[in-house]
């Protein structure tokens, strides 16, 4: 309407317009009525304005006919009709009105003149009915009784007449029904009548279609929606969704898990359908564990929940609307075990002290196990680490035995700690683990072990008396009195007698004591045989060998052996031919030295000589060799002063006198040597002489071989046996030992001869075994000799290893009186 109102101001203004122009040229023209339908094209002919106002077509172009409304109207030039300029809509232009027209003015010039028209604008149903809102929104309360008028929004037309609004129609339900209402100013509006009784709990809200229709024809209409919302009345009570709620639940979960919801519902709504829930007479205990949300019915723990305390809850749950009304369910809760506790292992008896020697199968503790949980987590194995001589054997349900397995050696693992360890089958598993502690105690099963399989001690001759000399040790693995050891000497090389005056040992500590100063000359080792004992029951013993090796010191003087001194102790003379050449082997010097080694490393010195440079001296040899021929200045006696020293630090010396003699024969030298007077009968005093050394020989004889006899039976590693070889054989048996050079270092003796009608003398040398031979590198190679001589054969016979030579002038058939022994050749 307000469009049709601003539409109808311009046309006022034309109208006045024309008036004003109708005053100016006081002319006014006649009146002209056209009618047309709304919404004509534009073009379209309204009418012939110049037949209606009697102009020729000539006229129009020399009047200059104009139009006031050029938006609707134009006057065609050539024909003088009216057509529509623009689009004609009688809504826009009059609104509401039922009589629409529109007025304008012709202006024609030459004269002017201004014509009135008026054109009567019909209307058609070209609008329809139309809903100022969207939708109708109702609330009706369910308690509502029938025949109940609920007044609609109208919907609104443009049109007029006939194409106006005439009815209201709703959609087919069994509820309501529309009927058309007509206001006071003739608009019509629809009304909403309840046929039928509402319940909201079956429909709590309805959607109908309420539709408007104008008379057109053909009829244009429009929609809207109404929705009614049917509001609750407190006419029903809480129903919970399942009599019985049924869960499972895991045991130990946190705190504040969900366990379910109940849900009960009310048919009604708002305040009535507000449901709270509580627990119903539940137990205390109950209550600590579980809290009921009241407002959503969700079921939380605020506890602890043990499977091994309670398997099942019961709980009963109320549900009260916003009235009077209430429900009921039950809740079952049903615990589920997990595997939450570890089994218990324990320990019924055991022995803490296992003799090592126990039988196999022998039971050392008892033990049972025991698991809390259900099921398959309540299923316990048990087992024990490897390696250790036990095992695990089961007895009755959740019982079991540790027995002894293998053979148990203190002495390798004293002490076991053992580590039980059980284990149930649940997932995951859980285990738990105690130990026990055995200890092995001991027996008498091992015997003491020397430290080393024999002993070598060196030991210094001269040694103080008490002095140690060694020590032996063993060690028992065994405890106690099976593992204290003592020692002692079981048995030696020794006398038995003198074994106590040479050696002892000290029980604790197995330490050697000397209990005299041990001579090298008298013995140069022996052994012993060790025993170490220890105090079990029965005692365990072992055995050892202690040999001791004395060592030498340089404690004996060289002992000169030729040339020795007669009977009388006057120095005993050697003849030297005339004739002999340089390099002629005149004597030789023989000393032994008790000692050894270095100790007895002889060397021969010069110390005086009658005629320097005539002799030369062996260092190592003590062989006396002419230096040059004799000559005629030189005197027929010559003496050498002799010096034998050891290779001792410091060294120790002993002195030799040589008488030489140069003669052609025995007779002619005799006279001249002797210092006494010449017996009255030669012959009768060489024959005295020869029975006094026969006799001595015989007693030597048989004092050496009763010597070595003894010497045979006391020890088996010194033997030696007398005897004289024919010429040019060497003896195959030990070299006669001497009784006072049985430790030195030339154990062994020579035996000279001389035979009649002989110028020389032959000298053969027994043979040595390796083990009795010296050093080499004492006397140069020159042992001391058994000296024969023969009455066959005048030359000098050299042994290639050990000879030395003597020089003897022979004149009768006689043994010299200085020889030490005499054998059968030439005596």
């Amino acid at each position: 309407m307000q469009r049709s109102s601003r539409k109808a101001e311009p046309m006022k203004i034309q109208v006045l317009f024309l008036f004003l122009l109708s005053l100016l040229w006081g002319a006014i023209s006649q009146q002209i009525q056209y009618a047309i339908p709304e919404e004509l094209a534009r073009g379209l002919r309204v009418g012939n304005l110049a037949k209606d106002l009697k102009l020729s077509v000539q006229e129009l172009s020399a009047r200059k006919l104009r139009v006031s409304s050029e938006n609707f109207f134009s006057v065609s030039a050539e024909s003088g009709d009216l057509l529509v300029n623009g689009r004609i809509d009688r809504e826009e232009i009059c609104g509401r009105k039922s009589e629409c027209a529109l007025e304008f003015e012709m202006v024609a010039e030459n004269p002017m003149n201004v014509f009135h028209v008026i054109v009567a604008i019909q209307d058609i149903n070209d609008n329809a009915p139309r809903f100022t809102a969207k939708g109708i929104d109702l609330e009706i309360c369910e308690s509502a009784l029938p025949g109940v008028k609920f007044p609609l929004d109208s919907a609104q037309d443009a049109d007029v007449e006939s194409n106006s609004l005439k009815i209201y129609t709703i959609s087919s339900n069994e509820h309501f029904s529309v009927t058309t209402k007509e206001s006071p100013d003739g608009s019509k509006y629809p009304e909403l009548l309840l046929e039928k009784p509402l319940d909201r709990e079956q429909q709590s809200s309805h959607q109908l279609i309420l539709t408007a229709m104008d008379g057109g024809d053909p009829p244009l209409s429009s929609t809207t929606q109404i929705r009614i919302q049917v509001t609750d009345a407190n006419d029903n009570a809480p129903v919970f969704s399942q009599e019985t709620y049924r869960v499972s639940l895991q045991e130990n979960v946190p705190l504040g898990t969900s366990v379910l919801q109940v849900m009960a519902t009310d048919q009604d709504e708002g305040v009535n359908a507000e449901i709270t829930y509580a627990f119903l007479s539940a137990p205390t205990s109950t209550s600590l564990l579980f809290n009921l949300n009241p407002n959503t019915g969700d079921i939380t723990t605020n506890g602890t929940l043990d499977f091994e305390k309670t398997s099942r809850y019961m709980l009963v749950v109320e549900a009260r609307d916003g009235g009077v009304h209430t429900a009921h369910c039950n809740v079952q809760i049903e615990i589920v075990d997990e595997n939450d506790n570890a089994p218990e292992i324990t320990l019924m008896s055991y022995s803490n002290q296992i003799p090592e020697d126990s039988d196999l199968g022998t039971v050392i503790a008892l033990f049972k196990v025991r698991d809390q949980d259900s099921g398959q987590n309540g299923l316990v194995t048990c087992y024990i680490q490897e390696d250790i001589p036990f095992k695990l054997e089961s007895t009755s349900k959740n019982y079991y035995k540790l027995v002894i397995d293998s053979a148990l050696d203190r002495e390798q693992m004293a002490e076991y700690n053992v580590t039980i360890t059980a284990t149930d089958k649940g997932k995951p598993s859980l285990f738990s683990s105690t130990s026990v502690t055995l200890h092995i105690s001991d027996i008498n099963d091992n015997a003491p072990v020397f430290h080393q399989a024999s002993y070598v001690v060196h030991v210094a001759e001269n040694n103080p008396p008490g002095a140690s000399i060694a020590q032996v040790s063993a060690s028992d693995p065994d405890l106690g009195p099976n593992g204290r050891v003592s020692y002692s000497i079981v048995n030696s090389d020794l006398e038995p007698r003198a074994l106590a005056s040479y050696v002892s040992v000290s029980a604790q500590s197995g330490v050697v004591f000397a209990q005299r100063a041990f001579d090298h000359e008298q013995l140069r080792a022996f052994e012993l045989t060790l025993q170490a004992r220890d105090q079990g029951s029965p005692a365990l013993s072992a055995n050892v060998s202690l040999r001791v090796l004395v060592g030498d010191r340089n404690d004996n003087a060289p002992r000169v052996l030729y040339p020795a001194l007669g009977p009388d102790g006057s120095a005993l003379f050697d003849t030297v031919p005339r004739a002999a050449q340089p390099g002629y082997l005149v004597t030789k010097v023989v000393a032994v030295d008790a000692d050894s080694g270095h100790n007895a490393w002889l060397s021969y010195h010069v110390l005086q000589a009658s005629e320097p440079g005539l002799f030369s001296l062996g260092l190592r040899t003590g062989e006396v060799r002419t230096a040059r021929a004799l000559g005629d200045r030189d005197a027929a006696r010559q003496r050498l002063l002799v010096a034998v020293r050891d290779g001792g630090q410091p060294p120790l010396s002993a002195t030799a006198t040589l008488l030489l003699v140069f003669a052609d024969s025995l007779q002619e030298v005799l006279p001249d040597v002797s210092d006494r007077p010449a017996p009255s009968d030669p012959q009768a005093e060489l024959q005295f002489y020869l029975v006094v050394v026969l006799a001595s020989v015989s007693v030597l004889f048989l004092l050496a071989v009763i010597l070595a006899l003894a010497l045979r039976l006391r020890r088996s590693s010194h033997r030696a046996a007398w005897t004289c070889f024919r010429r040019n054989l060497s003896s195959k048996s030990g070299p006669g030992v001497l009784p006072s050079y049985s430790e030195g270092t030339l154990p062994y003796s020579y035996n000279l001869c001389v035979a009649s009608r002989l110028a020389k003398t032959e000298f053969t040398f027994s043979n040595l075994k390796p083990e009795m031979a010296p050093p080499r590198d004492l006397l140069c190679d020159n042992p001391s000799m058994d000296v024969c001589v023969s009455n066959e054969d005048p030359q000098i016979v050299y042994d290639s290893s050990f000879a030395s030579h003597f020089v003897l002038v022979s004149g009768e058939d006689k043994c010299v009186p200085h020889t030490m022994h005499c054998t059968e050749n030439g005596l």
